[in-house]
């Protein structure tokens, strides 16, 4: 498994200890210094069956920075996808990606159910 993480993130931090505690094994990926392209993006959003805009961090400097909250309405999903490939800090966090599907976002219960853990 791939995780897409932000190492100062204390979301990150925690769905990091909660694999760690399940014994489920995955490469980290700091999104900040590698962000992901539009080829991976698509892979993913696919996967998780989620529409792009599932994909913003809407929490972060960046987002409000850009005023994206205004923006964002008015784009089509391949826009949305170019954004999110300009800059790791534009997208949610963490994602863990499997063989099978996409998690974006910490939600402990859905991760349990998903990843049978």
């Amino acid at each position: 498994m791939l995780f897409l993480g932000y190492s100062r993130c204390s979301t990150c931090r925690k769905a990091r200890k909660w694999l760690d505690s399940k014994r489920i094994a995955y490469e980290f990926r700091e999104i900040k210094e590698q962000n992901p392209n539009v080829e991976e993006l698509n892979r993913w959003i696919k996967s998780s069956g989620l529409p792009p805009r599932r994909f913003i961090n809407t929490s972060g400097t960046l987002y409000r920075t850009l005023n994206l909250k205004d923006k964002i309405p008015s784009m089509t999903d391949a826009e949305v996808v170019e954004l999110l490939a300009s800059d790791g800090m534009l997208v949610k966090r963490p994602i863990l990606v499997g063989d099978r599907t996409t998690l974006v976002g910490f939600n402990e219960a859905e991760w349990q159910d998903k990843l049978n853990g």
